[in-house]
């Protein structure tokens, strides 16, 4: 497994090696989680060394589940080691998505730039054109480049929402967990609350990957949770899980200077369909979000305590910005004026 270490890899080792897999679990560090059984092995590896990876294949391996590929490079350093690799299990994005006028996740801040998919995403909706500008073009032209070499090396590509549960460096729920520690009791969501972005836990992906790595072939498969919870809805679970209350204003529209924004604010509905998992891998989620959201804002809350926020989440401020998220006083002008207005 490549990029054992990262919030998927923890419990995806894990799930294979109680599978009965022989696991060799590859990191930049090297390191190890402490709930792996001893059985698994860990070993270093520079993803972007072709000898360091050919070494860690060795002499062949039944499967290689690859967390962090990305692009042209990363998916010839597999097809190149086919002979020696059984199949592939590979994680690509449900961003590579784009709708039936050309718009998608790297369009949204342009005019009219929202993507309208259709409820749910089948994995026969058309993509973004492949390259490698964005995040999203390069996940398609990874997955071009390893689809194209199927006879020679089976690979399941899965499709992954927005990944949630502990270990993230971009934790989405941190919107709503930060608001609560700090204090706050009122929180803006923009289009009434309604924006979906399908999430999928790091359980379910892991399970997809164990089904996956014991039924090879050469597919594309959507990896989601059972559910899409709103964004509103998504903030009163974390409400209930920290046991506190808050009053949530529901703004129509978009945001305006960034309030009422979220991680999950889509003016349309990502909802991607599982159907296609279920029917070829016999896919049954181990959990959904509602029940998984204890341990992910347990998680959250000892990695902020004594911590500020841009410390803790590094990689957040890089995407938001130190104030793209947590711009108090912008939130609070918007909400007295909604007040006086609402008076």
């Amino acid at each position: 497994m490549i990029g054992a270490t990262g919030q998927t890899g923890r419990v995806a080792v894990r799930a294979l090696a109680e599978d009965g897999w022989e696991v060799r679990a590859a990191s930049r560090g090297g390191g190890r989680d402490e709930r792996w059984p001893r059985e698994v092995r860990a070993v270093r590896l520079d993803r972007e060394d072709d000898a360091a990876l050919a070494a860690v294949i060795g002499d062949g391996c039944d499967v290689v589940v690859d967390l962090v590929a990305f692009g042209r490079t990363h998916a010839r350093q597999l097809t190149g080691l086919a002979g020696r690799i059984g199949s592939a299990v590979v994680i690509s994005s449900g961003s590579v998505y784009e709708d039936d006028r050309g718009r998608g996740f790297d369009t949204q801040d342009r005019p009219d730039g929202g993507p309208r998919y259709p409820v749910p995403i089948p994995e026969t909706q058309r993509t973004v054109a492949p390259g490698e500008a964005t995040y999203s073009t390069r996940k398609v032209l990874l997955e071009r480049e390893l689809l194209a070499a199927g006879d020679t090396l089976p690979v399941t590509l899965l499709r992954a929402g927005a990944i949630h549960g502990p270990y993230c460096r971009t934790p989405r729920e941190l919107y709503f967990v930060k608001r609560l520690l700090d204090g706050r009791r009122r929180r803006v969501l923009a289009y009434g609350g309604r924006s979906r972005f399908h999430p999928v836990h790091v359980g379910n992906l892991a399970e997809l990957i164990r089904l996956a790595a014991a039924r090879p072939g050469s597919r594309v498969l959507n990896a989601a949770d059972p559910g899409a919870p709103t964004v509103a809805e998504i903030g009163a679970a974390i409400d209930k899980v920290l046991d506190r209350e808050t009053e949530t204003v529901l703004a129509e529209g978009a945001p305006v200077d960034g309030v009422g924004d979220t991680p999950w604010t889509l003016e349309h509905p990502v909802v991607y369909d599982m159907a296609a998992a279920e029917r070829e891998l016999g896919y049954r989620p181990v959990t959904d979000y509602a029940e998984s959201l204890p341990g992910t804002v347990d998680w959250l809350t000892e990695r902020l305590r004594g911590r500020d926020w841009t410390d803790a989440f590094p990689k957040m401020v890089q995407n938001y910005g130190r104030d793209g998220l947590f711009d108090y006083a912008a939130e609070d002008a918007w909400l007295a004026r909604y007040d006086r207005t609402a008076g």
